[in-house]
């Protein structure tokens, strides 16, 4: 038997919903860490005082009691890993591991018992369920029951509601009432928030960056509340995860997350983190509402009566006090610029991403926190716009990717040394331009490796400045349009003396130059387009041709049309339409026979019909819409092409005084070729006619010869 036994997929049920961790058994203590929050129950081994096995939904399941009054419940062990936790219980601790069996009878009625934080309900001295009390939100008392309502968790499809219990009335003792009785071992449990007695301090008007506004925070001894000119929240300090204070890039401001497990919810919008927003310049002084002893006996030295300095201070201290939680702050990393964040945008909105020693914290919308121990693997993309940045790509082991796009070029090295230092999978997915799909696995030594996507970076910026030493003029994708700065050098496309511009003053060593600048660009490398498949030509509909036989449901409808009219007087034509769809699947199959009937037959005579019509040898009657579209377009075209030449005269008419010489012969030139052009197409056109007079001529008699 060794020191520690360790067992994986062990889960915790929390409000409705089952979450999965790691469980082991050491000689010290016994340590359960939840694989989706990251928090961490640690038992210390001698204050250890109850465990039981038991079978429960998930296999079989422990429960685990301490001295100080605390009940741990742990689901999903097998029925072989009992024999080896009872030896080490044995070995190591001196509480002996015992079988206990639920009740599986069904029964309500039963004798209900308070064992610390948990209402037991017993049948037969066997539990047939446990209530922690701490999921109570409410308790209500009637004549003779006691009602309790129950936080609701977001995570889980069915939730716990309420749970009614009848109380007896006792008989022994009237001056006691065991409804009153029953509803205080609840509450002195319960998680109810009652705003009872004075708040320890109060912050006023700070600035809250979700939910937004300005919110006096008022510190109470067990919860948090918020009070705003719209909402009020109240937070209890049980559900506080983690605390975080970030410095702002530009050094002058603060900010102090809280993470939330439950979150605290508004409407439909549910927000996981708290974050406030301070001034570094700010400063407060603080008097604690309460007395210097019970603060020194409550606080054991972390706060005092009388506090002064910044605000974010002084939060921050009260808070890590109140909830007993460390607070984060960034480590030793430093960006480019030398904050300890990298400003990129997550969803369309900016931000900054902190990398913290333990994990990845974006602020503020929407806050993602993400822990090295959830990440599968992270990777470095180019940016989708711009060479200038890339995207920093996280995927947990979830499934979820969490892309932080737009950060500059020049962070890539410190965020890449960041996380090979951190021993964190980085992989390629492949980048365009024929770019291989290269998938890089490092190992967990801190040594360098050849970056191949850094080396690409600094070759394609050493490319781009030459080209910008070499074409000052011509700007590439990623600078800036300077509008004052061009604009001096170019004719305005509404300046009728174009020659008078800047531009003609150069002469034309300035265009030749700008010719031999164009020719040393490099070429840009085109894509050859597919051919494009040819669309496939619609059948002509033939309209001499036999029509198409009705369906069984639509002859019913016509003979039942007029009958449907006169039951249902003032009904539309839609709802007719519904109305004969119910009528018809209302039908038996005898009365749908004879209609099927009629419509075989329908069909079959079209059948016949259709062969003797293709034996005859007859031409579609109709041409296309097609074909109707474009002849009268063409005379729509023709049409306007002589209104608008008339016009054109009428125009040249009026202003005959202006017009030049060359003007003239121009214009004298260019209406003799129109109507060169003009008299060619209409001998094409009537020779066209003609032929397909010719055609129509011929084809009739060939059909009637053939049909005699």
């Amino acid at each position: 038997m060794g020191d520690t036994l360790e067992f994986n997929d062990i889960y915790q049920e929390v409000k409705g919903s089952w979450n999965d961790g790691r469980l082991r058994f050491s000689k010290q203590n016994v340590v359960y860490k939840s694989s989706k929050t990251g928090k961490v129950d640690s038992i210390p081994a001698g204050e250890l005082n109850l465990a039981q096995w038991r079978r429960v939904c998930l296999g079989h399941g422990i429960k685990l009691g301490t001295s100080t009054g605390h009940v741990y419940k742990y689901d999903g062990f097998r029925d072989t890993d009992f024999e080896k936790i009872l030896e080490f219980f044995k070995a190591n601790y001196k509480v002996e591991l015992t079988e206990r069996d639920m009740s599986v009878k069904g029964w309500n009625w039963g004798t209900a018992k308070f064992s610390g934080p948990l209402l037991q309900f017993d049948i037969n001295e066997n539990t047939a369920f446990e209530i922690p009390l701490s999921n109570v939100s409410q308790c209500a008392t009637g004549k003779n029951e006691v009602t309790l309502e129950f936080h609701q968790n977001d995570d889980t499809e069915i939730s716990l509601m309420e749970v009614r219990f009848y109380v007896p009335p006792n008989q022994t003792d009237e001056r006691q009432d065991p409804v009153e009785a029953f509803a205080q071992n609840v509450l002195s449990k319960a998680d109810v928030i009652q705003a009872t007695g004075d708040a320890v301090c109060i912050f006023k008007e700070l600035q809250c960056l979700t939910p937004r506004g300005r919110y006096d925070i008022r510190i109470y001894p067990t919860f948090l509340h918020l009070h705003g000119k719209t909402f009020d929240y109240k937070i209890p300090y049980t559900t506080v995860l983690r605390l975080f204070l970030l410095p702002h890039k530009d050094q002058r401001q603060m900010f102090f997350v809280i993470s939330l497990d439950p979150p605290i919810k508004q409407g439909q919008t549910r927000y996981h983190f708290l974050i406030l927003l301070f001034s570094k310049e700010e400063n407060i002084n603080l008097a604690l509402n309460m007395s210097e002893e019970d603060v020194e006996r409550r606080f054991e030295g972390k706060l005092s009566k009388h506090m002064s300095g910044s605000l974010y201070e002084m939060v921050s201290r009260v808070m890590k006090a109140l909830v007993n939680r460390k607070i984060t702050v960034p480590g030793n990393f430093q960006g480019h610029s030398g904050a300890q964040c990298i400003t990129c945008s997550y969803k369309a909105s900016s931000g900054l991403l902190y990398p913290l020693e333990r994990g990845f914290i974006y602020v503020h919308k929407p806050p993602v926190h993400l822990r090295f121990e959830e990440i599968s693997c992270v990777n470095f993309a180019r940016g989708t716009t711009t060479t200038r940045s890339f995207d920093f790509e996280i995927e947990t082991k979830q499934g979820n990717q969490y892309t932080f796009s737009s950060i500059e070029r020049e962070e890539y090295g410190k965020l890449f040394d960041f996380v090979n230092a951190k021993k964190l999978n980085i992989k390629n997915r492949g980048f365009k331009e024929g770019m291989k799909g290269k998938i890089d696995e490092y190992s967990d030594s801190d040594d360098d490796q050849h970056d191949a996507y850094l080396e690409r970076m600094k070759a394609e910026g050493k490319i781009r400045e030459e080209g910008n030493d070499s074409d000052e003029s011509d700007s590439g994708s990623d600078e800036s349009f300077n509008p004052g700065e061009e604009d001096d050098d170019i004719a305005e496309e509404y300046d009728s003396n174009a020659s008078a511009s800047d531009s003609s003053d150069e002469g034309d060593d300035s265009e030749d130059e700008s010719a031999k600048k164009k020719k040393a660009k490099k070429v840009k490398v085109v894509k050859e387009k597919k051919e494009r498949k040819p669309r496939k030509e619609k059948k002509q509909k033939d309209t001499g041709g036999p029509k198409r036989p009705m369906s069984a449901y639509m002859l019913w409808l016509n003979a039942s049309r007029e009958r449907i009219k006169s039951e249902n007087p003032g009904i539309s034509v839609t709802e007719i339409s519904k109305k004969a769809g119910e009528m018809w699947r209302q039908l038996g199959k005898d009365e749908k026979e004879e209609w099927e009937t009629k419509a075989g037959e329908a069909k079959e005579e079209y059948e016949k019909a259709k062969k003797e019509y293709k034996e005859s040898g007859r031409m579609p009657t109709t041409t296309s819409k097609k074909e109707t579209k474009k002849s009268a377009g063409k005379k729509e075209e023709k049409k306007r092409k002589s209104a608008g030449g008339d016009k054109d005269k009428e125009r040249g008419a009026g202003n005959d005084s202006f017009k030049s010489r060359e003007f003239i012969e121009t214009s004298e030139e260019s209406s003799s070729d129109s109507d060169r052009k003009s008299k060619s197409k209409k001998k094409k056109k009537k020779e066209e006619s003609d032929e397909e007079e010719e055609e129509a001529m011929s084809t009739p008699a060939s059909s009637e010869e053939e049909s005699e």
